[in-house]
């Protein structure tokens, strides 16, 4: 029990947790220890996100340009914690809850090594980014495991989303060029 207090303190004092006007979605700020070995920097507490519990842990490298998203699990739905190893990221978020004040509203924000940010996102958002340097390392958890056949899209250059991604050319896979127009997915799978 003392063990986790002081941890818990330890953790307050590292990662700054910033709200957002989409609710439940959270920014954590934290801060990377450099000498002269390399670098530290602590990514995540249980202790900081009662409601998340991280079962499934995955990391992508995207070259500069690419564009991976904008994904869901429909019927699996999945919360994420995402963060950025190594480069910079465009990281889009889409809130697709129904009953929320933000439905519809994409909220935008750049992860990266240097800046040290990672952002929670809960269950109900399309989720996807664009690598911003040469190599992006990105780490996230999942709080349920991929399921291939819940897997959906949104389309990353959607014109009712109006999404401005920095990249005039970007890299995005066959699978996420055919993904649904915003408006498609809604008429689809958002239950009136």
């Amino acid at each position: 029990n003392i063990k986790k207090k002081y941890y818990s303190k330890t953790w307050s004092k590292i990662m700054k947790i910033k709200t957002t006007r989409f609710k439940n979605l959270k920014v954590f700020q934290g801060k990377s220890h450099l000498d002269n070995r390399g670098a530290f920097r602590e990514l995540f507490s249980k202790n900081s996100i009662k409601e998340f519990n991280g079962v499934f842990w995955c990391m992508s490298k995207s070259k500069k340009n690419v564009i991976r998203g904008l994904h869901i699990q429909k019927k699996v739905n999945q919360a994420k914690y995402v963060s950025v190893v190594k480069g910079k990221i465009y990281d889009v978020v889409v809130d697709l809850r129904k009953k929320s004040k933000t439905f519809g509203k994409c909220f935008t924000i750049i992860l990266s090594q240097k800046n040290s940010k990672s952002l929670y996102i809960p269950k109900g958002f399309a989720h996807g980014f664009m690598g911003m340097d040469k190599e992006n390392y990105v780490v996230y958890g999942n709080s349920n495991y991929r399921s291939k056949k819940n897997e959906l899209g949104i389309m990353w250059n959607d014109k009712d989303l109006g999404i401005n991604w920095p990249a005039r050319r970007p890299l995005v896979s066959k699978k996420d060029r055919n993904n649904l127009a915003f408006k498609e997915f809604c008429k689809r799978h958002i239950k009136n």
